[in-house]
C-alpha cells in the first residue's frame, strides 16, 4: 500500500502530494486524514495522508516508508482533507496551510532530535572511554534519548557524545512530537467489594489512624477520587495513600482529566419558548429542508430582538432528532459566553466550545470531544467551521455580515463560503442569520443572481423576520449633529441632548450602552508648536496614546514608546493629545458624572482569559451603569435594563479608504441600536456625527435596510464593485521601494496580458500598482494591485501564471506577495 503525504513545508516547490510506502505494521493505523511523520530530504516532518493506493507510478526500491503514525484516530475526515484542496485553489494557499487551519493549536508539529544505540561494524565497544560506555549503556536502556536531555545530563561531555555520533556508536534521528498530550491525573479507586472496608479498619493497628480515616472515607464517599484532592481534604501524605496500595486495599492509576473550560459553571436547563407565526413560519422552512437532506442556504434577515437565536435553538433541536450534528458561528469572543450559556442550557453537555481564548489543552479537549463523538453542536468563532464532524446537518452562521468571518492570513478564508463548501458535501442546511445582511449575501437572494448560481456559488433563500419579539418597538433614533454642538459653544465629547439622556437613566437607575470604535486615550499626539506627529518608526501611522500605562503605541506592530512631554523635534512643551478614544470617554464619564460606575470593553481590557465573561456578568448583575466598548458591544447582547445606547464618533467609519465603509457604518448603527429597549423597558438611541445627511446614518436612524440597500448597490453596480463584480486584491511587500514598484509593474503587465485572453466569456480589470493606504509595516513598504472581475473567471489560473512569472523575476530577493479572494480590507 502507498499513501500520498502533503508534507509540513508551506512552500511552491512542494505543494503537492508526495509517494510513502506504507509498513504492513501500519496499515490498520493509517487512513486519509492520518498525521504521519515521513522522512523528507536529511529530516523527518510531519504530513498529513490525502490519498491511499495500490500501486505506485515510482521505482518501489526508491520510495520511502512512512516513519512513524501520530494518532490512533485520524484527526482530519476525508471530507475535511477534500476541503482542504478546495480551499488550496480557492484562496491561492498551500494545501498544507489549509490543513494546518483545520486542526487545534496543540497538534501543530514538533520536533525533537534525538538519538539512538547503535554497533558499528568492525568497532570494539571495549575501545570507548568508562564514560562512553556508560552514556551508551543509558542510551540502550532507553531505547532513544531527547538530544538535548542527553547533553544536559552530560553537560561536560559534549565532545565524546559528538564523537559517539561521528563514530556511528549513536544514531542521531529525529522525532515529530505533538505540542500537547492529554493531560492525567493519578486517582484513587475503592475495592469492587466495599463490605471488605469494615474488616480492614479493625485488621489496622491503632497507631494507623490516617489509614483508617481514608478507609472511613470510602466507606462515606465509594466514587473514585483524585489523590491530590483527596490529600487536601483529609490533610495527609501521599505515603499513607500509597500504602493502602501496596497492600491491595486500594488502586492508584493514572486517569485522563478532561480540561473543561465550564466546569465550575452550572447552566440553568431551558425548555423551548412558544414561536411567534414568523418565527413559527421561518423555523418550519428550516425543519423541512433538513428533513429534504439536500443543501440549502438561507439568508435569515431578523430586526434586532426578533428572536433569531429561539429559532436557531429550535432548528439545532429538529437536527438532533434527526440524529444530525450542528455547527453555531459567532463573530467575536464577547458574545460567545452569552451564546453558550443559552446553548449549554438548551443542550447540556451535547455543547462543545472553541474559540481562541481558551486554553490550548482545553482547546483540545474540547476538539476531541468532536473526534470523539462525545458532542452534537460546536459553538464558536470563524474556525470552528472546520469541527470534524461526520455527519452535519446544519451550519448557523450568526451576525453573518461581520468581517471576522473573514481570516486576515493565509488562509485567507471566508467562513461563509466554506459553511456552503460543507454543506454541499453534506446535503446541510446554512443558515446566516443578520439585522443588517452583508450586501453580499442579500444580492444572491434577487433574481438576478438567481440566473448567475452555480454549484459552487448557489443562490440563497431569502426568510424574513421584520417585527420584534411580542410585538415591541424599536429604539427611536435620534441623530445629533456635532457642527451645531461646536458652534453653540459645546466642545466635550457629549452632545446636549446625550448628556441629559445619561443622567435621566442614572436617576432612574437603568443602563447606558456607548459606542466608540477607537481603543487608547488619544488617536494621535501632535506639537502645537511646529506641527510634529509622533509616528511609528517601523510603521507609516501614528502612534495612538495610553493613558493607563502612559506610553505611546502602534497598533500594527506593536512599538511603544514614553510619553512625550516636550516634542523632540523643535523642543516645545506644547505636545497635545488629539482625537477620543475609549480610555478618555471613561475618563470624562467620571467628571461629568461623579460616582458612576463604568465597563470598559476594548482590546485593552479583555486580554485575560474569561475577561469578556466577566464584564459582561457584571453588567448583567446591574454591577455598573454603563457599558463602554469599541464594536464588541455594538452586537448579540442583551441586557434587559438598558434603556440608553450612544453611538459617540458614528462617522469614524466612514471616513475610511474602503468602498465598504458606508455599509459598515450603517451595520455598526443599527446593531448597536438594537442593544436598546429589547424587553419591557422602552429604549432611545443618540447618534453624533458631523455628517448626518450621509445616507448610511439617516436609514440607520430609521431602522430602513431597504432604502439603504437601494442607495448602495446603486453605487457599487455605477463602479463595478461586489456584488456586481468579485476582487482579488495584490499585496506586494519589500524593504526597498524601487524592487517593489519594478516588481508591481511587472505583475500588473502580466495580469494585463492575461486578461486579453479572456475576450468575449468574462471582463477582467487590472488596478494599480500603487501604495497600499498604510505604506509601511514593520519597516517593509507596501503596493497593492487590485482586480475586478466577472463571468466565467478561472481566476486561481491566471493569478498562479502571474505569480510564477514574478517568483522567477525575483528569485531570492525576499520579495512577498499576499493573494486576497475577496477581501474584506482594503488597507
Amino acid at each position: 500500500m502507498y499513501a500520498k503525504v502533503i508534507v509540513d513545508v508551506p512552500a511552491k516547490q512542494t505543494n503537492r502530494a508526495f509517494d510513502y510506502r506504507v509498513p504492513d505494521s501500519m496499515k490498520d493505523w493509517i487512513a486519509v486524514g492520518s498525521r504521519v511523520g515521513v522522512p523528507f530530504g536529511p529530516r523527518t516532518l510531519q504530513g498529513f495522508v490525502v490519498e491511499l493506493h495500490e500501486g505506485s507510478e515510482m521505482d518501489a526500491g526508491k520510495i520511502k516508508p512512512i516513519g512513524q503514525t501520530l494518532d490512533l484516530t485520524p484527526p482530519l475526515t476525508p471530507e475535511l482533507v477534500k476541503l482542504g484542496r478546495w480551499m488550496s485553489r480557492t484562496y491561492m494557499c498551500h494545501e498544507i496551510t489549509a490543513l494546518q487551519a483545520m486542526i487545534p493549536g496543540a497538534l501543530k508539529a514538533k520536533y525533537e532530535r534525538h538519538v539512538c544505540a547503535r554497533e558499528p561494524q568492525g568497532q570494539q565497544h571495549a575501545l570507548l572511554l568508562p564514560v562512553q560506555q556508560e552514556i551508551m549503556q543509558f542510551v540502550r536502556s532507553r531505547e532513544t534519548v531527547e538530544l538535548d536531555s542527553l547533553l544536559a545530563r552530560y553537560a561536560s561531555e559534549g565532545a565524546l557524545i559528538r564523537q559517539l555520533i561521528v563514530e556511528g556508536y549513536l544514531e542521531e534521528i529525529q522525532l515529530v512530537k505533538d505540542r500537547m498530550t492529554t493531560k492525567k491525573a493519578l486517582t484513587v479507586f475503592p475495592p469492587e467489594q466495599l463490605e471488605q472496608l469494615d474488616g480492614w479498619i479493625e485488621e489496622l493497628p491503632a497507631r494507623a489512624a490516617k489509614q483508617k480515616e481514608v478507609l472511613e472515607h470510602f466507606k462515606q464517599q465509594p466514587d473514585p477520587i483524585k489523590l491530590t484532592e483527596l490529600l487536601s481534604e483529609l490533610n495527609i501524605s501521599a505515603s499513607t495513600v500509597k500504602g493502602l496500595a501496596e497492600r491491595g486495599w486500594l488502586r492508584i492509576e493514572e486517569v485522563e482529566v478532561q480540561r473543561d473550560p465550564y466546569a465550575s459553571r452550572s447552566f440553568k436547563p431551558t425548555s423551548p419558548l412558544p414561536l411567534t407565526p414568523e418565527q413559527q413560519q421561518v423555523y418550519g422552512r428550516i425543519r423541512d429542508s433538513l428533513h429534504a437532506r439536500q443543501r440549502h442556504v438561507f439568508l435569515l434577515q431578523g430586526v434586532t430582538g426578533s428572536g433569531k437565536t429561539e429559532v436557531y435553538l429550535q432548528s439545532i433541536q429538529s437536527c438532533l432528532d434527526l440524529g444530525r450534528e450542528a455547527i453555531v458561528l459567532v463573530p467575536e469572543i464577547s458574545l460567545t459566553p452569552q451564546m453558550v450559556e443559552r446553548f449549554k442550557g438548551r443542550f447540556g453537555n451535547r455543547v462543545a466550545v472553541l474559540h481562541s481564548r481558551l486554553s490550548h489543552g482545553e482547546r483540545y479537549d474540547e476538539w476531541r470531544k468532536i473526534v470523539r463523538r462525545d458532542v452534537q453542536v460546536v459553538i464558536g468563532a470563524r474556525s470552528a467551521i472546520f469541527a470534524p464532524f461526520t455527519n452535519l446537518g446544519l451550519i448557523i452562521i450568526d451576525e453573518e455580515h461581520e468581517t471576522t468571518y473573514k481570516q486576515e492570513e493565509s488562509p485567507k478564508y471566508h467562513a461563509r463560503d466554506v459553511a456552503v463548501a460543507r454543506a454541499r458535501y453534506h446535503g446541510a442546511s446554512v443558515v446566516l442569520g443578520s439585522a443588517t445582511p452583508s450586501l453580499e449575501s442579500i444580492f444572491r437572494t434577487l433574481p438576478q443572481a438567481r440566473q448567475q448560481a452555480t454549484e459552487q456559488r448557489p443562490a440563497f433563500e431569502l426568510l424574513s423576520m421584520p417585527s420584534r419579539v411580542e410585538g415591541r418597538p424599536l429604539p427611536k433614533v435620534n441623530i445629533v449633529d456635532m457642527r451645531e454642538e461646536l458652534k453653540n459653544g459645546n466642545r466635550s465629547m457629549f452632545s446636549r441632548d446625550l448628556y441629559k439622556a445619561i443622567e435621566e437613566r442614572l436617576h432612574k437607575k437603568e443602563q447606558i450602552v456607548l459606542l466608540l470604535n477607537r481603543r487608547g486615550y488619544a488617536t494621535f499626539v501632535m506639537c502645537r508648536t511646529c506641527g510634529y506627529v509622533a509616528d511609528c518608526p517601523h510603521c507609516d501611522i501614528s502612534l495612538t496614546y495610553h493613558q493607563s500605562s502612559k506610553a505611546i503605541r502602534c497598533h500594527y506592530c506593536g512599538y511603544a514608546e514614553r510619553e512625550l512631554s516636550v516634542c523632540p523635534d523643535c523642543g516645545s512643551e506644547h505636545i497635545r493629545h488629539f482625537g477620543t478614544g475609549t480610555q478618555r470617554v471613561e475618563e470624562e464619564l467620571g467628571k461629568l458624572f461623579p460616582g458612576i460606575r463604568v465597563i470598559r470593553m476594548d482590546v485593552d481590557t479583555t486580554t485575560e482569559k474569561g475577561s469578556h465573561e466577566k464584564w459582561l456578568t457584571m453588567f448583567r448583575n446591574r454591577q455598573a451603569d454603563v457599558l463602554l466598548g469599541t464594536q464588541m458591544v455594538a452586537k448579540g447582547l442583551d441586557f434587559p435594563y438598558v434603556t440608553l445606547v450612544g453611538a459617540l464618533a458614528a462617522d469614524s467609519v466612514l471616513n475610511l479608504p474602503d468602498f465598504r465603509s458606508a455599509e459598515r457604518t450603517f451595520q455598526l448603527l443599527t446593531q448597536v441600536a438594537g442593544r436598546a429597549g429589547r424587553h419591557q423597558l422602552p429604549g432611545e438611541v443618540f447618534v453624533q456625527t458631523y455628517t448626518p445627511e450621509h445616507y448610511s446614518i439617516i436609514s440607520a436612524s430609521r431602522h430602513d435596510y431597504a432604502s439603504f440597500m437601494q442607495k448602495e448597490m446603486q453605487m457599487r453596480q455605477l463602479h463595478n464593485y461586489p456584488p456586481f463584480h468579485r476582487l482579488v486584491l495584490l499585496t506586494l511587500s519589500h524593504e526597498q521601494v524601487p524592487l517593489l514598484l519594478r516588481s508591481g509593474e511587472m505583475l500588473a503587465s502580466r495580469l494585463k496580458e492575461l486578461s486579453q485572453s479572456l475576450a468575449g466569456r468574462a471582463e477582467m480589470e487590472v488596478l494599480g500598482p500603487v501604495a497600499s493606504p498604510i505604506s509601511r509595516i514593520k519597516d517593509r513598504y507596501r503596493f497593492q494591485c487590485m482586480i475586478k472581475y466577472r463571468g466565467e473567471t478561472d481566476i486561481a489560473s491566471i493569478l498562479e501564471q502571474a505569480s510564477t512569472v514574478l517568483d522567477e523575476a525575483v528569485k531570492g530577493q525576499k520579495l512577498t506577495l499576499s493573494i486576497d479572494v475577496d477581501p474584506l480590507l482594503l488597507m
